[in-house]
């Protein structure tokens, strides 16, 4: 199989899988999002007389199979391809000879690959809304069949003042929803078509970015060539940064819930379905899901990392380096997708064990309450006697 960018392709082995990476295994999540930028590739060159009518119509016919195979789970990008753009031109040039060679015709693989991987974070951003409004639904009922529901409030893991269930599960309700917003910044950021600027420099041809940007439904078109290549990883980073926060919350609700279904608290019991067994101790229930999820924040927080430390310090233009990038925006996006869905599982067949609540507060718990009482008869008594001083005045 031919790779692009070397049609002789005499390199070491060694070399070849080395430079390619993971790509030909992680751009099977891209096919879809390559097949239809190509399909508005094909129609933009169509319009500026690079393809004929006949050409761009087998070109997209090749595409739409493409497509179905790729749904069949039959389409199969081979190691030897290096990437899913080699891979779909070899099946269209093997099918329809030099036609198929057309199709990289004003584009390098840096556009395609951005294009990409902008059409993929967008439906995966708004995938990711369906889940996330799940959960902050599932909690926000939680927290009002709760609201009346006593519970210890802790700072410094001690106990502290009064509190409430309710309380507890609203203020994770109203962090998903800051979480909801960062979501829509980064895909408001996201929603730039890339594709015109190829390898940062444009092509010389009558390139109709705007048409391409219609066809594919991008908001707007990002205007500066070289800024296309070099926000590659920054748009990642940015998504990266929201999914880290929706997981950070996501670990410290897991964090809470271990700890108060703990046998020394009892506040909450969660269901046999979500517990798993030792093997050595019959009588164990362990909470490996939510333990986890609490790990699982940290895969997704090194991605961010991992993306911004490349990062750093490269100059512009395009850099292998950013071939590492993509890596961990699948990654995270498929970790927070799944651990939201777990999530909301937990939380909707959580347990509230009133009970244990009320024997949770000791007289301690009351003690600044108690404080502020006295403080305000204090005021009110000294408020009082200077009335009364004014008027014997």
């Amino acid at each position: 199989m031919a790779k692009l960018w070397q049609k002789d392709y005499r390199l070491l082995k060694e070399i070849g899988e080395f430079t390619s990476g993971e790509d030909s295994m992680l751009d099977n999540e891209l096919v879809e999002a390559d097949v239809l930028s190509n399909i508005a590739h094909v129609e933009m060159l169509n319009s500026i007389s690079m393809l004929s009518a006949k050409e761009a119509a087998e070109l997209k016919k090749g595409l739409k199979e493409i497509l179905k195979l790729h749904k069949e789970g039959n389409f199969k990008i081979h190691c030897s391809e290096e990437d899913v753009h080699t891979a779909i031109e070899n099946y269209l040039t093997k099918k329809y000879g030099d036609v198929g060679q057309k199709i990289h015709v004003g584009r390098s693989r840096n556009d395609q690959v951005i294009s990409d991987l902008r059409i993929y974070s967008k439906a995966k951003l708004l995938l990711l809304g369906e889940p996330l409004l799940d959960l902050i639904e599932t909690l926000l009922k939680f927290a009002e069949k709760s609201k009346d529901v006593p519970m210890v409030g802790y700072t410094h893991s001690r106990k502290a003042m009064p509190s409430s269930v309710g309380l507890w599960a609203g203020a994770f309700v109203e962090s998903l929803v800051d979480d909801l917003r960062l979501l829509r910044t980064a895909y408001i950021l996201n929603n730039r078509s890339p594709l015109g600027s190829a390898a940062s420099y444009g092509v010389d041809l009558e390139i109709n970015r705007e048409l391409l940007r219609e066809l594919l439904g991008f908001e707007k078109i990002q205007n500066n060539l070289l800024y296309v290549n070099n926000s590659r990883g920054k748009i990642e980073s940015i998504i990266l940064f929201a999914l880290t926060q929706v997981m950070l919350d996501l670990a410290k609700l897991s964090e809470d819930i271990i700890l108060f279904t703990r046998e020394e608290f009892g506040y909450f019991t969660l269901p046999n379905e979500v517990l798993l067994g030792s093997s050595i101790m019959p009588q164990k229930k362990n909470p490996d899901v939510l333990e986890q999820i609490r790990a699982r924040y940290v895969q997704v927080e090194s991605g961010l990392f991992m993306v911004l430390n490349i990062l750093k310090g490269l100059p512009s233009g395009y850099n292998g380096d950013l071939q590492l990038t993509k890596e961990p925006l699948i990654r995270g996006f498929k970790i927070t997708e799944l651990s939201l869905k777990v999530m909301d599982i937990i939380i909707s067949k959580l347990k509230i064990n009133e009970s244990n609540l009320i024997k949770g507060f000791s007289k301690e718990v009351f003690a600044a309450d108690e404080a502020t009482r006295l403080a305000k008869g204090e005021f009110s008594s000294r408020v009082k006697s200077a009335n009364k001083g004014g008027k014997n005045k």
